[in-house]
């Protein structure tokens, strides 16, 4: 490993509970999901225009998010390189006892700037290992949006496609999306 490398190398913190979020992280979560947003990226929540979106609109769904942790159902996922937010993820379970050795991944993102230095698969390498060792999880799905080759993402990283929901996702008018249907088993 080269010393760009290792400098480039993300550091990992998990967050579990609501009271670990700094003004400054929040600010910072909120800042690189308006970011990827209006990059063209594929995390816009339920509620949200399309893009371009602004921290008036995240902000508050980045609070619901936070309010909503806790260590055995809901856990934020950051990486950082050099002290700068490169990325981050939610990893929740459900409760009800049918699934409840199942967890899903949402909002995958890695911002713009930390693009194509395997930011993205760290995360996702990591939330694997804080699923299935930290949450006793046995399996994680997640959804994609079908046209931006994000299924060929998770593909390298072991994940099957186990379904599709044909124009699911209205990115625009006229422009609906599969949502691609993706599990894991740890």
């Amino acid at each position: 490993m080269t010393a760009h490398e290792a400098a480039m190398a993300p550091e990992f913190t998990q967050i579990t509970r609501p009271g670990e979020i700094t003004p400054e992280l929040r600010r910072e979560l909120t800042s690189c999901w308006v970011t990827v947003s209006n990059a063209g990226g594929a995390v816009i929540p339920a509620g949200f225009s399309p893009p371009p979106v602004s921290s008036r609109e995240v902000g508050p769904v980045v609070d619901q998010l936070v309010h909503g942790l806790d260590p055995h159902r809901r856990r934020l996922l950051v990486a950082s390189v050099e002290s700068a937010l490169a990325g981050w993820l939610l990893l929740r379970r459900d409760e009800h006892p049918l699934v409840a050795h199942c967890g899903v991944v949402n909002h995958v993102q890695t911002h713009p700037r930390f693009r194509g230095l395997g930011i993205g698969a760290a995360l996702m390498h990591r939330a694997r290992g804080v699923a299935r060792d930290e949450m006793g999880l046995e399996r994680l799905g997640l959804g994609a949006r079908a046209g931006l080759g994000l299924e060929e993402f998770y593909r390298k990283l072991g994940w099957v496609e186990v379904g599709r929901w044909p124009g699911a996702l209205r990115v625009a008018p006229g422009d609906d999306r599969d949502e691609i249907l993706m599990s894991l088993t740890l």
